[in-house]
């Protein structure tokens, strides 16, 4: 049953050496700070549990993924402290998946705008449906995906960043996105990613665990610097959605 709460919920749960770490809010599975906050952090204790060899991260219900970024914190950002503050949400979920010594296994069953295609992009590996296609519509507010682009560039390329960036109001279905190397394979129908992910992550944890946290740190390599990076990027954000274009334009969404 999908989550009314204002500030969203997360649970995790643990079958054997897999923890499942479950996010929810009532639009759209977006994030408030409050639950980024919560994820992150969850991410880090994950991450010095022995008992943990993978972990999925998924969202609730059959439709979104995520929709990014809370719409309506946005609207009330008022000082570029605050827009700051906002924007490093993503920076730190992405920077604890980075940082995290367990690979992440995402289950992306459903469309997936803004931060929600950098939460995919920081998975090590990624299964999705069909209905599963993403979009950055940044720019239609005047700000731009500065935090998460590091991650989807990583993933994707440059090529795909700028073709999804300065595209912001079109859709790319699921198969682009595996094509680009977002998704590591796409299914029919939810059943079908769900037993494919039972069958993937009991495998994948029944490997050495030492092997499986020095290929973690192999896949990161080169992003020791996105502490930094993802903090400067929020900045940037933080001062453009105080801009004249993008206040104009959150009020015509508000409408």
């Amino acid at each position: 049953m999908a989550t009314t709460r204002p500030n969203g919920s997360l649970y995790t749960k643990t079958e054997g050496n897999i923890a499942i770490v479950e996010f929810g809010h009532p639009a759209g599975n977006s994030f408030p700070r409050e639950l980024l906050e919560r994820l992150e952090k969850e991410f880090y204790i994950l991450s010095e549990r022995e008992d943990i060899r993978v972990i999925v991260l998924k969202s609730e219900g059959e439709k979104a993924f995520c929709a990014g970024a809370s719409f309506d914190e946005l609207v009330e950002i008022a000082d570029a402290d605050r827009g700051k503050k906002f924007f490093s949400g993503f920076a730190g979920v992405i920077n604890a998946m980075r940082k995290c010594s367990k690979l992440i296994v995402g289950r992306v069953q459903g469309k997936a705008v803004g931060g929600g295609v950098g939460l995919a992009a920081a998975c090590d590996y990624v299964l999705a449906t069909e209905a599963a296609a993403i979009k950055l519509s940044e720019f239609t507010i005047g700000i731009g995906p500065f935090v998460i682009a590091p991650a989807v560039e990583r993933k994707m390329g440059n090529a795909a960043l700028a073709e999804l960036t300065l595209a912001p109001d079109q859709w790319k279905n699921a198969y682009w996105a595996k094509e680009k190397g977002l998704y590591a394979r796409v299914f029919d129908r939810i059943g079908e990613l769900d037993k494919e992910i039972d069958v993937f992550t009991e495998k994948l944890a029944s490997y050495n665990p030492e092997a499986l946290s020095e290929m973690k740190r192999i896949l990161w390599e080169g992003t020791s610097h996105w502490d930094e990076l993802l903090g400067s990027r929020a900045e940037i954000s933080g001062n453009l959605v105080l801009s004249e274009f993008t206040r104009k334009a959150l009020e015509k969404f508000k409408k």
